[in-house]
């Protein structure tokens, strides 16, 4: 039913967490970040404003912190997917946020099917509770050992400082599909220095090309409703998987913005809550992936940018066949065995071009 290329990232998802490949690879590959690594991250709870506890980790590095990052998921993935990723993290520096969106992985409480969460929950309540974590976290990275960074004249690019005068610590939000496109949701984005978006999309069908635009259009005026109607859910299977499966009022969500011209940005119960993607002027990249035809085509990464107004907007592709390790699609871009391949393209990249980032000497860890 599904592009050949989504099956096999979704269905790998739970293998990937605990293949001996992947448990092996912080002494295996040539990125070097094992050593860096501080302890073993603790799960905690944040709380969201309506008062809902999702679980959240930090990742912190062994050495002084320079930055900090926020991971947000994409849809129905948990915050364990990325973990790979937020250990490399911590060899440049950086104290890392992940966390599970309500309904999703350490945060599901009870039945799916009577899970009462919607996809706007995520946006409107989850993500501003993950930065009100971070931007705690980066206000205390004085405190808690940063080393002293000489001062620059201040200027429209200069670093964001709290009332006392004091440097924040640089804030890196890192996106994967719904977590790019739904982050500009969220009050205080603009605070932060850089965006960078991994196949986050706007999720309109009519963006699709070819055939992949007859499967997406039938997905959302479909198979997502119909399945989220019939099982009271979505089985992961529905979207190509074995893993998480979704919340009733999340497909629905979703389904309702995938049909509408304009993906959310259209939706008159959101309209309060679009500034962020005027607002933000950090650097924003977002990447594609050269074969992930069925969450992240070109055009819809472009329909993303458009948004992100007043930013430094650039447009990276990430080209699979280059990298010569097969397919990546949608999700593969995070698993630990492309990261040495991968990840470094993506942050050196946003480092060079965020002056903030550039000043913590991020580029040069």
């Amino acid at each position: 039913m599904l592009p050949p290329n989504a099956s096999p990232d979704l269905a790998a998802l739970e293998a990937a967490f605990e293949t001996p490949a992947e448990r092996a690879l912080g002494a295996a590959n040539d990125t070097g970040f094992a050593a860096h690594r501080g302890p073993e991250p603790a799960p905690f709870r944040l709380t969201t404003a309506d008062g809902v506890h999702l679980a959240a980790r930090w990742y912190e590095p062994a050495t002084p912190v320079r930055a900090v990052a926020l991971i947000s998921a994409a849809t129905g993935v948990p915050q364990r997917y990325y973990r790979h990723f937020a250990a490399w993290l911590t060899s440049r520096g950086y104290a890392v946020l992940s966390y599970d969106y309500r309904g999703i992985g350490e945060s599901r409480r009870g039945a799916l099917r009577a899970d009462p969460s919607r996809m706007r929950d995520w946006a409107l309540l989850d993500m501003p509770a993950a930065l009100a974590e971070v931007e705690r976290r980066r206000a205390a990275g004085v405190a808690l050992g940063r080393p002293e960074q000489p001062r620059p004249p201040r200027g429209a690019d200069d670093a964001q400082r709290r009332p006392g005068g004091t440097d924040l610590l640089p804030l890196l939000l890192i996106g994967h599909s719904f977590g790019g496109n739904a982050i500009g949701l969220v009050d205080g984005v603009e605070r932060a220095d850089a965006l960078l978006g991994i196949a986050a999309q706007s999720g309109e069908w009519r963006l699709w090309p070819g055939y992949h635009r007859l499967f997406t259009h039938l997905f959302f005026h479909a198979l997502l409703p119909a399945a989220a109607h019939l099982f009271g859910r979505v089985p992961g299977w529905v979207m190509g998987g074995s893993g998480a499966g979704l919340p009733k009022g999340v497909a629905l969500d979703w389904a309702r913005w995938g049909r509408r011209r304009g993906y959310l940005f259209d939706d008159p119960a959101l309209a309060a809550h679009i500034e962020g993607y005027r607002s933000f002027a950090g650097t924003a990249h977002l990447w594609n992936i050269t074969d992930d035809w069925t969450y992240g085509p070109p055009a819809a990464v472009n329909a993303l940018a458009e948004r992100f107004t007043r930013a430094r907007v650039q447009r990276p592709t990430l080209d699979a066949r280059a990298l010569g390790a097969g397919p990546i699609g949608h999700f593969g871009a995070f698993r630990a065995a492309l990261g040495a391949r991968i990840w470094p393209q993506w942050l050196e990249r946003i480092e060079a071009a965020t002056p903030a980032l550039r000043r913590a000497g991020l580029a040069s860890a």
